[in-house]
């Protein structure tokens, strides 16, 4: 364990991540992890500084949270999940006495606000619109299309269809034809409806201190849902400059003083960039751990120095490396769903085991042989982890996985 700095911060990190608690066993803050009731065991036995908390929902009781944080001194707190930005912005506000965070988590928590405060603030979106019920989903599909100038019989311009506080691919539906909208439930409403946009998706992980961005990395998307690596190939790495005015453009709207955003971004074929959605906590796909494969800093730790108000520039400066260039090689993984609806045995296709990219999985024999339909994006059922030199490589070798049966 490393020793801890008094005249550092003092950080309450909001959700259970072990990954999280380890990087910060080897940090110098003092730490403090706010969680669920059913990770009390554990942290008393592993000695984890640990106070438990329900997050099911956001009421009155954020301010006992941020009371009680605040008479044990801490100086933040870090949201480490969607279900909890909210909860870490009505803390900070207590804690940092700015009551203007609660508001701007509010924003990155409800992708409707979200993209009404981006394109006010002259950020380049798609058509959207809330859906309140199936009929709305209709309605916007055939406009949509009416405005694409489709005749009778072409097949429609798909539609997105997404949760409005669920993160990544969570509640997220592509909508080609009215039968896809009666799959929806009802209580999938009220939703998010965008219009598709054709181009080159990626996401982008940024740490900002003093409004200024102190690392950026690009993660592209071989195919969402399913696969990501780091860094990007140079082919999207040359949109850097670019990309760094939008995130400068982000912090700007926002309001962003310090922390860490995962927008995402569309280029379409003209070049044309569009924002996405945000979200101000840790991405999917354990991006984190990826980053780290490819450069050898700790991206929870730097997630501290980003929220940390006692953090200094010099410490920043020392923290991270130069992006692309002081990378070891490209990480990558891939999602495994299974792709027959009968499996009984985790079998890691040989190709895939012998390749000298592949380094290891996370994946669990199956616990029932019946594999129930995925629905939207759906959840995968474990990660395959690459590394190597070659970005385009990797980028095909992830793409071939979408052809494997990982169960058999």
């Amino acid at each position: 364990m490393e020793a801890k700095d008094p005249n550092k911060g003092y950080i309450a990190v909001l959700g259970w991540s072990l990954r999280c608690i380890d990087a910060l066993e080897k940090f110098d803050r003092r730490y403090l992890i706010v969680a669920p009731d059913w990770a009390a065991e554990y942290a008393e036995q592993h000695d984890i500084p640990f106070i438990s908390w329900d997050f099911e929902r956001l009421n009155d009781r954020s301010y006992e949270l941020a009371t009680k944080l605040k008479e044990m001194g801490v100086d933040v707190a870090i949201p480490l999940f969607e279900e909890t930005v909210e909860w870490a912005g009505a803390v900070n506000s207590v804690l940092l006495d700015n009551p203007r965070l609660l508001g701007q988590s509010m924003l990155f928590r409800d992708k409707s606000l979200m993209k009404r405060r981006a394109q006010l603030g002259g950020i380049r979106v798609g058509i959207f619109e809330e859906a309140m019920d199936h009929s709305d989903v209709i309605r916007f599909l055939k406009r949509v299309n009416q405005t694409l100038l489709k005749l009778d019989g072409d097949p429609n311009d798909p539609i997105h269809f997404k949760a409005f506080d669920k993160a990544g691919c969570l509640g997220h539906r592509v909508i080609r034809t009215p039968d896809d909208v009666a799959a929806i439930a009802d209580e999938e409403f009220p939703a998010l409806l965008e219009s598709h946009l054709d181009g080159w998706e990626f996401a982008v992980e940024a740490w900002i201190k003093d409004r200024k961005i102190q690392f950026l990395n690009i993660s592209e998307y071989v195919s969402l849902g399913y696969s990501v690596f780091v860094p990007a190939t140079p082919e999207l790495e040359k949109w850097r400059p670019r990309i760094e005015q939008q995130i400068e453009k982000l912090i700007e709207v926002f309001d962003i003083d310090f922390g860490f955003i995962h927008p995402e971004y569309f280029v379409t074929n003209d070049g044309t960039m569009y924002f996405g959605e945000v979200a101000y906590r840790p991405p999917g796909f354990n991006v984190f751990e990826l980053l780290e494969r490819a450069y050898g800093f700790n991206a929870y730790q730097a997630l501290v120095l980003a929220f940390d108000p006692k953090a200094t520039q010099e410490e920043l400066d020392a923290f991270f490396p130069e992006p692309v260039k002081d990378a070891m090689g490209h990480a990558g993984c891939f999602g495994v769903y299974p792709r027959r609806r009968v499996v009984s045995d985790l079998s890691i296709p040989p190709e895939t085991e012998n390749d000298p990219y592949f380094e290891f999985h996370e994946l669990s024999p199956p616990h029932e042989q019946k594999v129930t339909k995925r629905t939207a994006f759906g959840t995968h059922w474990g990660l395959v982890y690459f590394f190597g030199e070659d970005p385009h490589r990797l980028r095909d070798l992830l793409k071939a996985q979408e052809d494997l049966d990982y169960y058999v």
